[in-house]
């Protein structure tokens, strides 16, 4: 039986203004998940109007309750992991352990916005007036726009949103149209069911065609005062510019070209496992997965054997199967430009160490692929892959793969693999990425850690207390508290 589901406004599961529905389609089965409400821009002005009639109320909730309200809704959607292992498994083919560890990070996000409620919010400056205090605090922004991604649908789309209402912040949610329900409405459904007020959090979902006058409705609604974004790096430069346009902040975090180094004094065993799983996680759909492996030449004929043969064996298809390692990708578009990457590189002199880059099964299901000797006049070179299939580059010195690493317009995360921690350090300092990760691979993400990227790969941070002044402004107070001040005229 398919799942029916609207929008949410104002606490509420309705349709859209239109009545129209868009299907959701399952990557594995093709077959039709769910229909979705086809939302329009007067449902994004209705979704405002919750959100801005909500906002004074939700800012000015006691913390206590506030917190109250993030532990409950940590705890739900933690007893929910089951559901959300099936969910993204039918809505998005996630394996079951991308999918688990989706339920545990965004529970722990949760937990995390908890903690955020009662932190400092403010400090005292220096002052020359006599009998004043000068003071520096931060408040909430108003309504913010939060745009979701599919790839990782739980985590994200309760990034997008846990920070922004714990500091106080109402938030208009459009999730993608690839995930509606796993990044946007069982977000809204756990937040309720903990207590949320109504109007805090609305979300609009939408047709595909539809996207862009969503997302340009909510952008330009002048009662919202900041957008945050995590998604492409072609989409978020259009974010990013219609955000600019209206003079509001926002929050970019964007794709990657990930890499992770591989030194001569390495565990290659290690290595192998490092590389296997930050490269093939979520069938390699993950910005923070590794597109290129560079290796020392000293060790890299051995890396490179042992990791084609690791990556060969990977168990990969039925998302719901739970020995499945690889599953789909997301769909039958995404499976074709992954597979037209591989066979224009192989075309331009690189070699196949395992896979074949061909389109399996119902279309979205690709054998995971090792390249070697990929040329810099090959698009995969310089494109972020976003799916089964890493490159292996080999180099003759750290400095060397230092240089390669950097040698992309991205700068989101990379890993850095050796026995000598300095060295490790050293070279983790002089690679141009928002993460570096030493002795791991690049796949890391904790909730109170600065989380983004540099370059083309966004600005601004989720998590931590630089989260936490993102989604606020900075008001100075000035208190005249003894005597009256002197006005010269």
């Amino acid at each position: 039986m398919t799942i029916s589901r609207g929008l949410i406004i104002n606490g509420q599961e309705v349709p859209a203004s239109s009545g129209r529905t868009t299907p959701d389609i399952s990557p594995w089965t093709g077959d039709t998940y769910a229909e979705i409400a086809a939302g329009t821009v007067a449902d994004v002005t209705r979704a405002v109007d919750a959100a801005e009639a909500a906002f004074e109320e939700w800012a000015a909730t006691a913390p206590s309750r506030r917190r109250e309200i993030f532990l409950r809704a940590a705890e739900i959607l933690a007893h929910r992991t089951e559901e959300i292992i099936a969910l993204m498994a039918a809505e998005v083919g996630g394996a079951a352990p991308w999918a688990g560890f989706n339920a545990h990070l965004a529970a722990n996000i949760l937990f995390e916005a908890a903690a955020a409620v009662s932190q400092p919010t403010g400090q005292t400056l220096a002052t020359d007036i006599p009998g004043a205090y000068s003071l520096q605090i931060r408040v909430p922004v108003g309504v913010v726009a939060a745009i979701a991604p599919w790839n990782a649908p739980v985590i994200l789309g309760v990034r997008a949103v846990a920070l922004p209402l714990a500091v106080g912040n109402t938030v208009v949610a459009k999730p993608s149209e690839d995930a509606p329900i796993a990044c946007g409405l069982l977000i809204a459904d756990v937040l309720h069911e903990a207590g949320l007020p109504a109007g805090v959090l609305n979300v609009v979902t939408n047709d595909r065609a539809d996207a862009p006058a969503i997302v340009g409705a909510l952008i330009g609604d002048p009662r919202v005062r900041m957008v945050n974004f995590t998604g492409s790096t072609e989409v978020g430069r259009a974010v990013g510019v219609q955000a600019a346009q209206h003079l509001k902040p926002a929050v970019l975090e964007l794709g990657g070209k990930n890499a992770l180094l591989v030194l001569e004094d390495a565990d290659v065993d290690y290595a192998v496992d490092a590389a296997v799983f930050g490269s093939f996680m979520n069938s390699g759909q993950i910005c923070m997965c590794i597109d290129r492996v560079i290796v020392h030449r000293s060790v890299a004929e051995e890396f490179t054997a042992k990791f084609a043969k690791r990556v060969d064996s990977l168990p990969y298809g039925d998302p719901s199967d739970p020995a499945t390692a690889v599953g789909p990708v997301v769909n039958t578009r995404a499976a074709e430009r992954v597979s037209a990457l591989i066979d224009e590189a192989v075309a331009k002199g690189a070699t196949l160490a395992t896979g074949t880059g061909a389109v399996e099964g119902n279309g979205t299901l690709i054998k995971p692929v090792v390249l070697t000797g990929v040329t810099k006049d090959a698009k995969i070179y310089y494109d972020e892959i976003f799916g089964p299939a890493t490159v292996v580059h080999v180099v003759d010195s750290a400095d060397e793969a230092v240089t390669l690493a950097n040698d992309t317009s991205h700068g989101l995360t990379a890993g850095v693999i050796t026995e000598d921690l300095r060295t490790g350090i050293d070279v983790a300092r002089r690679i141009r990425t928002g993460i570096v990760h030493v002795n791991d691979q690049s796949i890391a993400d904790e909730p109170q850690a600065p989380f983004g990227g540099v370059k083309s790969s966004g600005y601004g941070r989720f998590g931590g207390q630089a989260g936490v002044e993102a989604f606020t402004d900075t008001r100075w107070i000035t208190v005249q508290a003894q005597g009256h001040a002197h006005f010269p005229i």
